[in-house]
């Protein structure tokens, strides 16, 4: 009995096969069609994407720029692929729509977070307030600013750590930007011993300063003293350099000015402390018990 029911079903299921032979044909094709159009459409928002970026890249966009819009290129061709993946499968890609407006609204509020990353990532973008190759400080993170993308921009610290950063928390924070202008400030505080005469150091400081050439003058100098602490004499200088010359002008400076003091005997004080040992009499002690 078990084996005629067998034998039924797999003659009921040839002539269903049989009858709708043209239908399976059909949706066979379909799909093939709609696979072809994915491979496709992956491989055209990779070639538009990149091709738009160098173009973008020999025309001297910004590189901030030019990475943030080839990513919004290739989205924006993969969701009009998926779209005509769905109607080439049929369904009602109208409907699709109508549902994936319904269910966004959800979505954005779950997303709330995703979705101000991706507004500050316009709004960066828009205003520049960084690019890449610049070094900036994102409220206590530093480094070399690589690519603004839509989510988050990635950072590449001077000891070759990369840090991704959330866009929105570089729009709610400080931004210090220590590439954008051509020159810095290069301020130094120098301490000296109580005892050392204030012209002789201000006369040190300065040959030291006006012998480096990297200096911008015209900009002005200062070499004044700024404090008197607890245990030195607090001189401040300040001087003008370019910004790619910054830390080289200031490493330079540091060493020079420690070479000069010692030259001209003028003492770098430490932190010290004088104990007074107080000496008391035995004897007078005992008289008084």
């Amino acid at each position: 009995m078990k084996e005629l029911n067998i034998m039924q079903d797999i003659n009921n299921a040839s002539s269903w096969l049989i009858n709708h032979q043209d239908l399976l044909l059909q949706y066979a094709v379909n799909l093939v069609i709609a696979l072809i159009i994915c491979i496709v459409g992956v491989i055209i928002a990779r070639i538009v994407s990149n091709a738009l970026l160098r173009v973008m890249k020999l025309r001297n966009i910004d590189a901030t720029v030019a990475h943030f819009l080839a990513a919004i290129a290739r989205y924006a061709i993969l969701a009009f692929t998926l779209m005509a993946v769905l109607g080439r499968l049929g369904v009602q890609t109208a409907s699709v729509i109508a549902v994936l407006g319904a269910a966004g609204l959800a979505v954005g509020l779950a997303l709330q977070g995703s979705l101000s990353n991706f507004a500050a990532g316009v709004l960066l973008v828009a205003f520049r307030p960084l690019r890449a190759g610049e070094f900036v400080d994102l409220g206590g993170i530093a480094g070399t600013v690589d690519q603004v993308q839509i989510f988050s921009t990635t950072l590449r610290t001077p000891d070759n750590k990369i840090i991704v950063v959330p866009n929105a928390k570089i729009i709610a924070g400080n931004i210090i930007n220590f590439s954008r202008e051509s020159t810095r400030r290069v301020d130094i505080v120098v301490g000296v011993a109580y005892n050392t005469d204030i012209d002789l150091v201000k006369k040190v400081l300065g040959d030291v300063i006006a012998a480096d050439k990297r200096i911008i003058h015209d900009k002005g100098v200062t070499v004044r003293l700024n404090e008197m602490a607890a245990s030195s004499l607090n001189f401040a200088t300040r001087c003008w350099t370019t910004t790619d010359e910054f830390w080289n002008v200031y490493f330079d400076l540091m060493e020079n000015f420690k070479r000069q003091l010692d030259a001209n005997q003028i003492n770098i004080p430490y932190p010290q402390m004088d104990v007074h040992l107080r000496h008391i009499n035995q004897s007078s002690d005992n008289n008084r018990q």
